[in-house]
């Protein structure tokens, strides 16, 4: 196995009223919610498909099916904790993660470091090791409309 692997995730959920608005384990004020079996926490969910596919172990939709209740409405800071663990058995782990929000509201730039720190912990690794930006598509698409919400993460991982 390579020492080092990469990988790439992306993830998209409808915003939708009644439901809480998550991201990067971090309750955000919105009048909004992400729509999912879990709780809808795109940046997480992003995060776990990049791991988990450089570490050639899947995706989360095979890890944590939507058709299982044991998953609905779990943290997806749990999942990410699974994620963990599954790489850690074959002898792996997070170096490092850049991550991209696609939002056009809210601000999310005050929550970075609340979002930085606890990926970091889940992760078992420094928040300077976790990058985390926002971008808009310019009122474009569905995430442009205030319809969506996605995110992007690549990771790095390291044999251990």
């Amino acid at each position: 196995m390579p020492r080092i692997r990469v990988g790439i995730g992306y993830d998209f959920h409808r915003l939708v009223g009644g439901r809480k608005l998550i991201l990067g384990g971090v309750e955000i004020r919105f009048a909004k919610g992400l729509a999912g079996h879990s709780d809808g926490d795109v940046l997480t969910h992003a995060l776990c498909d990049a791991i988990l596919g450089a570490a050639g172990l899947g995706d989360i939709g095979q890890r944590f099916p939507d058709t299982d209740p044991k998953w609905k409405d779990v943290s997806s800071l749990e999942l990410l904790r699974r994620v963990c663990a599954l790489i850690q058995e074959k002898g792996l782990r997070t170096v490092q993660a850049d991550t991209v929000i696609v939002a056009e509201q809210p601000k999310l730039a005050p929550h970075f470091d609340q979002m930085r720190e606890k990926l970091a912990r889940t992760l078992g690794i420094e928040p300077a090791q976790v990058n985390i930006k926002a971008k808009t598509t310019e009122r474009q698409e569905a995430t442009g409309r205030g319809e969506a919400m996605a995110a992007h993460a690549v990771v790095l991982l390291e044999a251990i």
